[in-house]
Parts: structure tokens; C-alpha cells; sequence
């Protein structure tokens, strides 16, 4: 039998004392409270940085490949891309997808407004995946008849809103060239992507009108943009097609083209650490607390264990075993409730945000397996490493004056 952990268990939360089981309770609640708030935490962080990634990365594309010259304006020089360059891509296991884009800068004119836009023309390889995840209305770009393709088009939400335009309406695009040349345009589809940046500077169209419009040929575009299979491997990827790219191109990433979002995103983590530190801090305190409390009320107990022969590495384990117990159901109350939370919020998005000024109208939630195991172990590892300390007291309890205290 162990007697040690026999007599903690009896201390804890089977105590009779009332005061012993309040602040048994409390330091219950303070373990259960800051493993709760981390978890949620760690989960609405990582939910929030993939949704605005997931944002991004669906719009402009995880790498784009342009052609290298002086030219700054928004508008890229046309090049025909070799079989070097399109076979790298193709053979690369890492890639999802790849299509080409070109951009034009253009001014809308509809109902007595005026708004500067980019006319962002893509072909019928373009993945519509993510564009149909977000439309409001309508439907996308149908390719089968080249003729109304190049006359159809999607605007965002803000831009239908600003114009006071709707699915199936008809407008003036004057395209930004010398001398300016304008077309008439039907919307087919109204989206909403949730980033203002990208929602107020885009019009998705026909890339075969730039063409028309610029006099390229047939073959010839303004970027490829490419999609990996795991952005993970974002940096070794695009590293690997820079490499593999002819000498007239050059390429960026997405964490390159869009870096005020993603410095953003990554400032986000120095928030979470700072958070999980403060809570196991929060944690520790009530566990000290507590610990210090109980040895406080057993003197009397320590005085007659060690009169009666126990050593203070057997006293040091009854409250040690107490503290990692108190630790322990902490624990189970705090999965319960952080996760319970967050399956709640992911399944009905109860918590909302201002879509304005955070990207999103909810509250993400992102769960891993891993992140609760690493957060109950270091929290375990943690406070018992720290209870040691307060733990060591009782070596210091002479028997004669502990029988006697009161």
C-alpha cells in the first residue's frame, strides 16, 4: 500500500475541514480557468490566422510568376511561358494547381457613380473553388461560349453595393490606356471575399479582353499564379519554382505580395505566448496558494507523521501527490469546458466579429489533437516542477512545535 498517496487522497477533496475544501475549489477552478482560456486561445489564433490565409491565398494564389522588368505599374508585361517552365510546374509533386492571369487597371461608370477598379482576367482553367465558396449571388464565368465570356463578369459585394449594381446588370468598364478604350459588361455572379483591400480593388472577367484590348497573342499573359497542396511549405516551394524558372521570369509569394497581412498574422502569435504564459502563471499562483494553505492547516498532522517516524521525502510526497491531483481534475474540468466551447462556437458560430475591421463575421475555431496534448503536459510538467519548491517546507516543521501549534 502507498502510504503516501493513501493520506493525500484523504486531504484533498475528501477533507472535512470547510476551509480545506474552499481553497481545494479554488485552485480547482483557477487550473480549470486558465487551461480553458488556452485552449480557446490557441484554437481561435490558429482558426483566425488559416481563415484570413485561406482568404488571401484563394484570391491571389500561393506563388505568382511575372515577367522581370522595370515596368511599376499594376499592369505586367506579357510573356509566353517556355515548356521548361510549364513542365517544372506541372512535375512539381508540391503544386495543386496552376493557371494563368493579367491585370488592368479600369474605371466603372454606372447609375451617376464612378469607381477605379483592376479588371483581373483569368481563362477556364482557373480554379472557382474558393470564389464559389463566397458568392453572394449568381454564379461564375462560363467558358463554353468564348463570346458571352468576354462580356461577363463578377464584382464584389462592396462594388455592387457602391454602384447600386445587382446580378444582371449592365455596365460601362473605361480601361485605362492610350487612347482609352471602354466595353460594356454584364455582371454574373457578386461576391464577397471579407478583405476590404481585395473586395474594392478587383473585378474578376475574361483574360481573352486584355488580350484583345493589349493586342498580345493568343498565348501570351500577364502572371501564373500557382496553388500548393500544403502551405506549410510555402517558402521551400516557392524557393523551388523560383530555381526552375527562365531568366526573363521572376516570381514572389504570397507572404511576399501581401506582407502588411501576413506581419499582421504573425504578430498574432506573440499574443498567444504571451497569454499561455500569463495563465500557467495564473495557474501556478492558485496551486502555490493552495499547497501552502494545506500544509498550513496539517501542522499538527506533519508533527505526529514525523514523530511517529516518517521521513520529509515521504511528508513531500503526500502533498505533492495532493498538488498533481488538484492539477489533474483542474485539468479534465478545463478540457471540458475549453473544448466544449470551442466545438460550440465552430458548429454555430454563436461569438460574432465586425467583418470591417477583422476579415471575418465570426469567430474562428481551429482544434488539433496535438495543441491539447502539448497544453495539459506542460501544465502538468509545469506546476509540479514549481510545487517542489513550497512542498519543501515541511522539512523545515520541527515535530515538537507542530504538535503543539494551533
Amino acid at each position: 500500500m502507498n502510504v503516501e498517496y493513501f493520506i493525500s487522497s484523504r486531504i484533498s477533496l475528501k477533507a472535512e475541514r470547510t476551509f480545506s475544501k474552499l481553497i481545494v475549489r479554488i485552485a480547482i477552478a483557477g487550473v480549470m480557468l486558465s487551461l480553458a482560456v488556452m485552449i480557446l486561445s490557441v484554437a481561435i489564433i490558429k482558426g483566425f490566422k488559416t481563415e484570413i490565409q485561406d482568404k488571401v491565398r484563394g484570391f491571389v494564389g500561393d506563388i505568382q510568376i511575372y515577367r522581370f522588368d522595370l515596368n511599376g505599374s499594376f499592369e505586367k508585361s506579357p510573356f509566353i511561358p517556355n515548356d521548361t517552365t510549364l513542365n517544372s510546374l506541372k512535375n512539381n509533386k508540391q503544386i495543386a494547381s496552376f493557371y494563368p492571369f493579367a491585370t488592368k487597371p479600369a474605371i466603372i461608370v454606372a447609375n451617376g457613380e464612378v469607381e477605379g477598379i483592376n479588371f483581373k482576367g483569368i481563362d477556364q482553367s482557373y480554379d472557382w473553388s474558393y470564389i464559389k465558396k463566397h458568392l453572394k449571388s449568381g454564379s461564375v464565368i462560363d467558358f463554353t461560349d468564348s463570346t458571352k465570356a468576354a462580356q461577363q463578369v463578377l464584382i464584389s459585394e462592396y462594388t455592387a453595393k457602391r454602384l447600386m449594381l445587382k446580378t444582371g446588370d449592365s455596365f460601362i468598364m473605361h480601361f485605362v490606356q492610350n487612347p482609352p478604350r471602354k466595353r460594356k459588361l454584364t455582371i454574373v455572379g457578386i461576391y464577397n471575399i471579407g478583405i476590404e483591400s481585395l473586395d474594392k480593388g478587383f473585378v474578376i472577367g475574361d483574360m481573352n479582353l486584355i488580350r484583345r484590348l493589349n493586342n498580345w497573342q493568343a498565348n501570351e499573359t500577364g502572371g501564373i499564379e500557382v496553388r500548393i497542396k500544403d502551405f506549410k511549405l510555402l517558402k521551400p516551394v516557392a524557393d523551388d519554382v523560383y530555381s526552375s524558372l527562365e531568366l526573363k521570369l521572376r516570381s514572389r509569394s504570397v507572404e511576399e505580395s501581401t506582407p502588411e497581412i501576413f506581419t499582421w498574422l504573425s504578430l498574432l502569435d506573440v499574443n498567444t505566448r504571451v497569454l499561455i504564459i500569463l495563465m500557467l502563471i495564473v495557474g501556478v499562483i492558485n496551486m502555490i496558494t493552495a499547497l501552502l494553505i494545506m500544509i498550513l492547516e496539517r501542522t499538527n498532522m506533519i508533527g505526529i507523521l514525523k514523530a511517529m517516524g516518517m521521513r520529509n521525502g515521504s511528508m513531500m510526497k503526500i502533498f505533492l501527490y495532493n498538488a498533481v491531483y488538484l492539477v489533474g481534475v483542474g485539468l479534465l474540468l478545463g478540457n471540458v469546458l475549453g473544448l466544449g466551447l470551442c466545438f460550440l462556437q465552430q458548429y454555430t458560430h454563436l461569438f460574432k466579429l465586425d467583418q470591417t475591421n477583422y476579415y471575418l463575421d465570426y469567430v474562428p475555431i481551429e482544434v488539433h489533437l496535438t495543441d491539447i496534448l502539448l497544453l495539459n503536459a506542460a501544465t502538468i510538467i509545469i506546476c509540479t516542477l514549481v510545487l517542489i519548491i513550497p512542498s519543501m517546507l515541511v522539512s523545515r516543521i520541527s515535530p515538537l512545535k507542530a504538535i503543539r501549534f494551533k
